[in-house]
């Protein structure tokens, strides 16, 4: 019964897609203590012509649905329904194939959420609703919404839809996901598509609508949901229970409906009435002091963008973490916060992030709810919007050097992770096509990221007005009164950035496809040269990206140019170098971000130097000055004094979301440490001397004066600090070691009894730089890679006197960060005396942190983790048993839950360490399977997942057992995976790590994986000896393709040509290949050996083969028989052979016959080889140029062709069939950009020419070019083969050549179709014909019936 009514959802799915809500109203009683909730819900729905609306609902038992008041026909089917079958992943014996199994998996869940369960019957021949009703809509409620832009779009002149009243009476008797009860909380949470789980609604972020909210809870407790509180009703019944009326009015999506009930405590704001604040009653003086900053935000934004706040109120819901499944949950008009976000007037530490997360909360209100994303693939653009405005606040509340640096910081993350297309912001395929997920996990964070750098370019180019400008007009035309427009898309945005933002229309036609529909980013790598004649600095540039061309070719809307083809990838614009100099700053945007990768600039110095004394020459030197033993060089070594050059930056305003390498002096690294005030320009100073091989005193004096000066922005000292530590050594003579602890004493030690004075936390930066100094001081190290004793003994020294009396801030993070730096010690064998007074002490805050609970269990969290750290250490010489009981008792459901989660951690890290990864996968699974909290389960899966990539990084000989991936594939379809979306993603990126592949689902093929339950149909065949080589063939499963298919995205399988157990499932169609490798032979030729690759593929595969010998690739063409075939990703060995080092090799297949099975199978192949001995050439400039070889002050250019490549078969009704490989157009096109690059050039040097006819340079550069054009033409002659070769030519290939070649034999399997096994054989060359010949002997064993299948 299952199927039918899937596939009946999936034939409405598009046929639903014309019904569209326009308004909802939602009245629900709920009872706290049974934990149930019944009402009901009443939809105006604009019914299509087919009669049937589809709505989401689940997790829910509906009573009747009825339609304008006359009870319907319905069909409701729940989407998660679970699998009886046991045995349904027992076959599983790979990581491979657990990985493909979790994308069929995964998909399918996530496919079959998208189509509506609840199909409703509406009768068509009712008359059309011209006037909305009253009592839905509230009065005037419906017409404002319909004129606020809700999902009615009928025009005046368009015939009146159908609209029906639907209403909908179901209770909810177990609330297992999208709404939880705790005790005496129930709360809802935004996780995709599942907000069907508490009320029937269209679950998608297209249709949008107003609501009216009606909630009957209990009198003690507070209902907050969304729009504005109109009244409140107490009934009559006993006990009274309370009725809390909400309204809607702005059209928003059914995810953004949300409810909070509990005994909370409102505090009004005290600056804004629609604003108010909640929380449970431990905690109502922690949010008064974390809430004290809000009205600043909220003034900000409203300032900034010329608006009031869009919606009628503002609600700031504060419930308990394990509670949550996120430290956020969104909703319209309010947003629900964990409490551990709460902080009195004490605490320091919480307060910036605190207050940037509900900065970003009030923001996303404005982007995000209010104004939504027209498309899946505009998402990235309400995200960066919502980032950019929380930057704004940053700026101004916290300071620039704040904002500077995270967003650098958030920079060099982004560039490290954006090398694949699941990063590209508008790419169909990474965003619509992953149904949300792209939105969670470590993409997501680099996603949110990069868009925020994408709109501060934008910003940058048209300016910070400007800028602003197109912020305000969005909300002034969402909050148009007549036609309202609440919908952004990337292509609106681009042309409010040409029409206000002044931007030209081709630098916008270059930026947004190359930043937001593509991947990567720059990474430049810089060197100069002053040149002290002309006054000028020559600067070097080397241009890369962090994406590879294939990736960027891979993404639909990455449109790379015939550059980007050729793997020089450009970005539209010019980058601004800066030169501080003696007389004072200069910018020069000179650098393009396209064209050449290699750039050679030359700057112009306004600075010059004093001019020298004349002094009389020297006996024995000659009259310009110059010694007989020395060289005139024409430059000067600007690590001297002589160069009026103080530093240089590359992009000094971040313009470009760039990985920059600069390459100049220390001492001009020390001057921009010590003179730049940016702070970027100082942590890019410090990030570059402490990765210095080796550390002068110099170096260490700058970074100790950058530390001690009170003036520097806290979190670089901070770097500063750790730089410090790192130059400490032997070498040095410990002198970072001694200047930290010198820093410390200074400030926090009584000189007169030579102990730490109590705690003063008055100056915050101070504080925090202090805070870090006994970290930075344990990861000091010596030779022998172990902490100094005197290293242990000061902090040693501060856990021991921490004295906190006096003090009004609490001291839980400085204690804490002790802690930390404990573990971060390594105890060699002079300070191994004092791990029993740091266990004692430990010991001691973990029983004072359990009578008195510090500040969110902090003190506790970091003892455990230092033990853990201890612990493993020593694992050689400690039981680990003794410290997993230790840590045992912390794992209790009675502790605190951050606690708790801590200890998981811990105990998972243990038997990670002790047992493997497979063990602590195990492990993982049962403590998941205990946790309650959602939350708790997110975090569990996080640290797993992390396990998994130090697993896999580590190259260990740790596999994952089979019964350990059938389990986690049997938790990713289970019911707590669907409650938990967060939960299942992280499963499912566990199973892809394992499998060592990306953790997204982005170019996963969206063909599902069914299982089987043959075992060793689907069992992985295993390796082979690397002397025969393998070429598996195996059935399709879907109908025969006249073209390969390919993943979505155009990603290649990472496992296709690594992994020799992958099997073959049908999902990527490849033409069989056959790889030929030949070896030259040593009595052939005396030369060196050469590589010389060449790839003629009909498939569209280019593969680059390294190594001692050259190969040929030559791809079968597809068949054009009535049997389909497609191959296996697996490895094809190359077939050993020799050829003259001066030969030139054409192949050709030839006639092939199939017969029966007994028969066999003769296809015979014949090489070739016209021999020819090799031109002696000038050194080429063209690194581009294939097949250059360089020996001992020999050198040569080998090209090989495929001149002629036929294929004769016959089919099973004996006509012969021939398939011919066309490389006429390819040559064509190959031409016609050579003739538009030299006429490019010719422009180019003519423009040149004019003004530098007089400059050695130029010439010696012209000469060159004239050289490797002549080589182009002579290289054009071979591949076209134009040049005949000469008789004498001919005769130099007279010795005899054995040929060591193979026999091929096609064995059946059920699995994996045929394979190819090869045996050597020997045959000789006609050394008189020039001729080489290669035969090989295919025998088949049942064939037909291979093919037949």
């Amino acid at each position: 019964m299952a199927k039918p009514r899937k596939s009946k959802n999936e034939d409405q799915k598009t046929e639903n897609s014309g019904s569209v809500v326009s308004h909802q109203k939602l009245c629900l009683s709920i009872d706290m203590e049974k934990r149930q909730i019944y009402g009901y819900t009443e939809m105006k729905i604009a019914v299509p012509e087919s009669g049937m609306v589809g709505l989401h609902a689940d997790n829910m038992k509906i009573d009747k649905v009825s339609v304008d008041g006359e009870l319907a026909e319905y069909e409701f089917s729940p989407y998660y329904q679970p699998v009886e079958d046991d045995r349904r992943w027992h076959f599983v014996s790979s990581a491979s194939y657990a990985a493909e199994a979790a994308c069929s998996t995964y998909l399918s869940s996530i496919d079959k959420e998208m189509a509506p369960n609840l199909l409703i019957k509406c009768c068509v021949t009712a008359k059309p609703v011209s006037e909305p009703h009253g009592e839905t809509n509230g009065g005037k409620g419906e017409p404002q919404a319909q004129a606020n832009g809700g999902n009615s779009t009928q025009s005046p002149g368009e015939p009146k839809q159908n609209f029906k009243l639907v209403r909908i009476d179901y209770w909810v008797d177990k609330a297992e996901t999208g709404i939880h009860f705790t005790s005496n909380v129930l709360h809802t949470n935004n996780q995709m598509r599942r907000a069907r789980c508490w009320f029937p609604c269209v679950d998608t972020s297209s249709q949008r609508c107003c609501y009216d909210l009606e909630f009957t809870v209990a009198q003690n407790l507070v209902a907050v949901s969304n729009g504005s509180l109109l009244y409140q009703v107490l009934s009559k019944d006993d006990p009274p229970r309370k009725t809390y009326v909400y309204r809607l009015g702005v059209p928003v999506a059914a995810g953004w409906i949300s409810l909070a009930v509990a005994p909370f405590e409102i505090l009004p704001d005290r600056h804004s009435d629609i604003v108010s604040h909640m929380c449970l009653p431990p905690n109502p003086s922690k949010l008064r002091n974390t809430i004290g900053f809000f009205h600043t935000a909220f003034s900000h934004y409203e300032e900034y963008l010329s608006a009031p706040f869009p919606f009628g109120s503002y609600k700031q819901v504060f419930i308990a973490p394990e509670m949550a499944v996120s430290s956020l949950s969104l909703g319209a008009s309010m947003s629900i916060f964990t409490s551990q976000v709460l902080f009195d007037e004490k605490v320091i530490d919480q307060t910036i992030d605190t207050r940037i997360k509900l900065a970003f909360a009030l923001a996303r209100q404005w982007f995000g709810v209010y104004i939504t994303a027209e498309a899946p693939s505009d998402e990235w653009l309400l995200d960066g919007l919502a980032g950019f405005l929380t930057d704004s606040f940053i700026k101004r509340f916290l300071g620039n050097n704040e904002a500077r640096y995270r967003r650098y910081k958030a920079n060099c993350a982004v560039c490290k992770a954006d090398v694949n297309g699941a990063t590209a912001l508008s790419s169909s395929a990474s965003s619509s096509g992953l149904y949300g997920t792209q939105c969670m996990g470590l993409y997501g964070k680099i996603r949110s990221w990069k868009s925020v750098a994408v709109l501060q370019m934008l910003e940058k180019q048209m300016g910070p007005e400007s800028f602003r400008k197109i912020l305000q007009m969005i909300i002034l035309r969402a909050q148009h009164t007549t036609r309202p427009l609440r919908t952004l898309s990337t292509k609106e945005f681009r042309h409010y950035a040409n029409k206000v933002g002044n931007l030209e229309r081709p630098f916008l036609k270059e930026f947004f496809p190359r930043w937001v529909g593509s991947c990567g980013c720059p990474v430049l790598r810089m060197g100069l040269s002053y040149n002290k004649r002309k006054n000028l600095i020559e600067l070097a540039v080397l241009r890369g990206c962090t994406a590879m061309p294939d990736s960027i070719a891979s993404i639909p809307n990455g449109n790379p140019d015939s550059e980007t083809q050729e793997g020089n990838v450009g970005w539209p614009g010019m980058m601004s170098i800066r030169v501080h100099e003696l007389d004072g700053m200069y910018d020069h945007p000179i650098l393009p971000m396209a064209g050449e990768t290699w750039q050679l600039l030359e700057i112009q110095l306004h600075s010059k130097l004093a001019a020298r004394r004349i002094q009389k020459p020297k006996k024995g030197s000659k009259p310009d000055g110059s010694d007989d033993n020395g060289d005139a060089v024409p430059s000067v070594d600007i690590r001297s004094n002589e160069s009026p050059l103080l530093w240089i930056r590359a992009d000094p305003e971040m313009e470009y979301l760039a990985e920059i390498h600069f390459n100049q002096p220390i001492q001009m690294w020390i001057n921009q440490l010590e003179k730049d005030k940016d702070v970027v320009a100082q942590s890019q100073a410090i990030a570059t001397l402490e990765a210095l091989p080796q550390f002068s005193f110099s170096v260490v004096n700058a970074l100790n004066n950058f530390l001690s000066d009170s003036k520097a922005f806290w979190r670089v000292r901070i770097e500063a600090a750790f730089a410090l530590a790192h130059s400490a050594s032997e070498e040095t003579d410990w002198a970072g070691l001694l200047h930290l602890v010198k820093f410390y004493k200074n400030r926090r030690f009584d000189t007169n009894i030579g102990l730490p004075r109590p705690n003063d936390f008055h100056d915050f930066p101070e504080y925090f730089v202090l805070e870090a100094i006994p970290h930075a001081i344990a990861t000091v190290r010596a030779a022998d890679k172990k902490s100094p004793r005197e290293a242990v003994e000061f902090v040693l020294q501060l856990l021991k006197y921490n004295d906190n009396n006096g003090n009004p801030y609490s001291d839980v993070y400085w204690l804490a960060a002790l802690v930390q730096s404990v573990g971060e010690l390594e105890f060699g064998l002079q300070s191994i005396l004092f791990l029993s007074s740091f266990l004692k002490r430990i010991d001691r805050l973990l029983q004072f942190d359990r009578l008195m609970p510090s500040y969110n269990g902090i003190l506790t969290i970091s003892c455990i983790r230092t033990l853990t750290q201890i612990a493993l250490k020593f694992a050689a010489s400690i039981p680990l048993d003794h410290v997993f009981q230790l840590i045992k008792p912390f794992q209790n459901f009675d502790t605190h839950w951050q606690v708790r989660i801590e200890a998981c951690r811990a105990l998972l890290d243990l038997e990670f360490h002790c047992k493997g990864i497979d063990a602590a996968l195990s492990l993982f699974m049962t403590y998941v399977e205990e946790e309650t909290s959602l939350r708790g389960q997110v975090k569990l899966a996080v640290h797993a997942m992390r396990m998994c990539q130090i697993s896999c990084g580590s190259e260990s000989d740790d596999e994952i057992r089979s019964p350990t991936l059938v389990a986690l594939l049997h938790l990713l379809e289970s019911r707590k995976a669907f409650n938990n979306v967060f939960l299942r993603h992280y499963l499912f990126c566990i199973l892809q790590i394992l499998a060592r592949r990306p953790p997204t689902l982005y170019g996963v093929p969206r063909i599902q994986l069914q299982p089987m339950g043959d075992a060793e149909t689907c069992s992985e065949p295993k390796n082979r000896s690397s002397a025969s080589a393998k070429l598996q063939i195996s059935k399709p499963q879907g109908p025969p393709v006249d073209a390969p298919k390919h993943s979505p995205g155009g990603l290649p399988n990472p496992e296709a040509g690594n992994d020799t157990d992958t099997i073959s499932n049908g999902i990527e169609r490849r033409m069989p290949v056959v790889k030929i490798r030949v070896r030259q032979s040593a009595t052939s030729s005396r030369a060196e050996e050469a590589e010389n690759t060449i790839d003629r593929s009909q498939g569209g595969h280019n593969e680059t083969e390294r190594g001692a010998s050259s190969s040929m690739s030559v791809d079968a063409p597809q068949r054009i028989t009535n049997e389909p075939v497609s191959t296996s990703n697996q490895n094809v060995e190359e077939v050993n052979s020799c050829y003259d080092h001066s030969s030139r090799m054409t192949a050709s297949i030839g006639s092939a016959k199939l017969v029966n099975d007994d028969d066999e199978i003769r296809k015979e192949l014949q090489c070739t080889a016209d021999s020819r001995k090799g031109a002696s050439q000038p050194e080429s400039d063209d690194r581009s140029s294939p097949g250059t070889i360089k020996g001992n002050n020999v050198e040569a250019q080998k090209y090989a062709s495929l001149q002629t490549l036929s294929v004769g078969r016959h089919d099973q009704d004996g006509a012969p069939m021939s398939l011919e490989a066309p490389n006429s157009r390819e040559k064509e096109k190959e031409k016609k950009k050579k003739k538009d690059k030299e006429k490019k050039r010719k422009r180019e040097e003519k423009d040149e020419h004019k003004g530098h006819r007089n400059d050695p340079g130029y010439l010696e550069r012209k000469r060159l070019k004239k050289e490797k054009k002549q080589k182009d033409k002579e290289m054009a002659m071979l591949l076209s083969g134009e040049a005949k070769p000469s008789p004498g030519e001919l005769q130099s290939v007279k010795d005899e050549i054995r040929v060591k070649s193979a026999k091929v034999e096609l064995k059946t399997n059920e699995a994996s179709g045929s394979k190819v096994v090869i045996r050597s054989v020997e045959t000789k060359g006609e050394a008189s014909e020039g001729v080489q010949k290669l035969r090989i002997r295919f025998k088949n064993r049942s064939l037909n019936q291979s093919q037949s299948q």
